[in-house]
Order: structure tokens, then sequence, then C-alpha cells
């Protein structure tokens, strides 16, 4: 049973934002794939929803005039990873999309409920941080730029006020250009599972075959998804060899924080860790041109 007493539609993000502030008890609704379960199991009962699933601008993917990439809120996953934009510049994006859920989640789950429901197992997330994501957050006092970083403040949970709504997902291309990316999911089925382990990185080569920029981020590795400064900063500006991935994959499982759950001990984790940023990195390093012996 979905118990809603009332619903509102949206037709522009200033509408949203009026119907959200008139109503404290007003929560946005989009693809529906997050806040249907919610609702439906009793965890959000005479729920008083906004879709905004019809706002034009929210769904766009585009390039902005100075090279931005702007990823619309309530872009669905298909369109995502299906779009021109993305497989040209954020490949490893479109990649990590794909692995949510089925196809029939993917054609309406957006990436905006992915990031708001402050799941730290969200699929987009850990890659959103290595391409040190930022996003466009509308409200009643204007809008403002949020680091993807500093939008989690735990486990479900995302500094995002109650008639605010996050209206795109921009990557500059100072954080896209030279990168080559790879995302690895580790889960008990091959697809319709909630991950296990979650890494991507991003990663550049410069001249002599060196790691000149390196990212690394983890979902389920942390109440929230988190970057890796130690282990990127411990390959950066050096050669690539076998020595140094083994390197990297020790630093990688020294800095996270995983907790043991029914799906996962710590650490299994913590195995995963090191094991799936070795092979991310070499694949990212590989799609960035780099030559691996």
């Amino acid at each position: 049973m979905y118990d809603i007493a009332r619903y509102e539609e949206a037709r522009t993000v200033d509408e949203a934002v009026a119907l959200l502030a008139a109503n404290p008890n007003a929560r946005i609704i989009a693809g529906g794939t997050d806040v249907l379960i919610r609702i439906r199991e009793g965890h959000q009962p005479s729920a008083e929803l906004v879709g905004i699933r019809h706002i034009e601008e929210l769904s766009k993917i585009e390039l902005r005039s100075d090279g931005t990439l702007s990823i619309g809120a309530a872009a669905t996953f298909s369109r995502i990873s299906k779009h021109s934009l993305i497989t040209h510049l954020v490949p490893a994006l479109g990649e990590a999309v794909e692995t949510v859920g089925g196809p029939q989640i993917r054609r309406v789950a957006t990436i905006g409920g992915n990031v708001c429901n402050g799941a730290t197992s969200a699929d987009s997330a850990s890659t959103l941080f290595a391409f040190d994501t930022v996003l466009q957050i509308q409200g009643p006092e204007g809008v403002r730029l949020v680091p993807i970083r500093e939008i989690y403040r735990g486990p479900g949970k995302v500094h995002l006020g109650q008639a605010e709504v996050l209206t795109a997902i921009l990557i500059s291309p100072e954080n896209y250009n030279g990168f080559g990316g790879h995302y690895i999911k580790y889960a008990m089925r091959k697809a319709m599972d909630i991950a296990t382990l979650g890494c991507s990185v991003n990663c550049k080569v410069g001249t002599g075959n060196i790691v000149e920029k390196a990212r690394l981020a983890f979902g389920v590795a942390a109440p929230t998804p988190i970057r890796c400064p130690g282990a990127e900063a411990l390959v950066e500006g050096k050669p690539f060899s076998a020595a140094l991935v083994d390197d990297f994959g020790k630093a990688a499982a020294a800095e996270i924080n995983p907790r043991t759950s029914w799906r996962a001990s710590r650490e299994f984790r913590l195995h995963l860790a090191e094991e799936l940023s070795k092979q991310a990195l070499v694949r990212a390093f590989i799609k960035a041109g780099g030559k691996v012996q």
C-alpha cells in the first residue's frame, strides 16, 4: 500500500522550491525508486510529494560555454549511459551507472536521487567523487554550488534543506580532460544487487609513463562515500610499475574504515579495497593512454 496523502507536480524549479517551502512536510519525488519503497514499507506515512520529473531543464545533459559538463539531476541512468557527451568525456561515469539495478530501474532512477538518498553504496557516488563533482542546488535563498564531498553528513543523510532542489551535477574540464577512469562494483550477484564495495579510479598519464594525477574513491568503505588522498599522493608523479600498483592497494586499504555487515565482514572489505583499487588503477591508466608492461 502506498500511503500518499498529497501529490503536486512542479513544472519549473522555481515552482518546485515554492511548493516545498509552502509545505514543510513535502518531499521531492523524481524516479521514485527509493521514495516509493520507503512509502510502501511505512517509513513515510501520509506522504506529501512534489514531483519534479517533468521539469525539462532537470533532464538535460549539456556542455556549458566554459567546458563544464552539466548533468541534470533528473537525468535517468539509461539516458546518462547512452548520451554522447558522457561516452566521449566521462565514460567511466556511464559505465558506473550501468551497474545500477536492472534495465527497468535504470530507465526511471535518476542520478540526483542516487546522490540525495545519501547511501554510501550508491553506484554513481564514488565515480562522482573521483571527478571532483560540484553540485548545483537551488532553494528559497537562491543557487549555491557545493563540492560533492561536502554534501554527505552520515548514512542516508545529506546537507540539503527541505525546500532545496538539486538541479545539476557539474564536472569541470580540468577534472575530465586527459583522464582515464574505471569503476569496479563488487556484489554478491552480477545484477540487481547493492555493492559490497565500490571502487572508482581516475588518472592522468604524464611524460615518461608517470602517474601525473590519481583519484581514488570508494563506496561502502565508510559511512559515506570517500576519497583516499593518501593513496593518491603516494603514486602521483611516479613511473607506473607493478610495485607502485601494489603500494597503491595497500595504502588504499589502510585509509578506509569499513564495517562488518551481513553482506561482508570488515576484513573482507579491506581485502576487496586493496585488490579492487589495484585493478581499477591499472585499467584507468591504460584508458588514459599509459603503457603497462
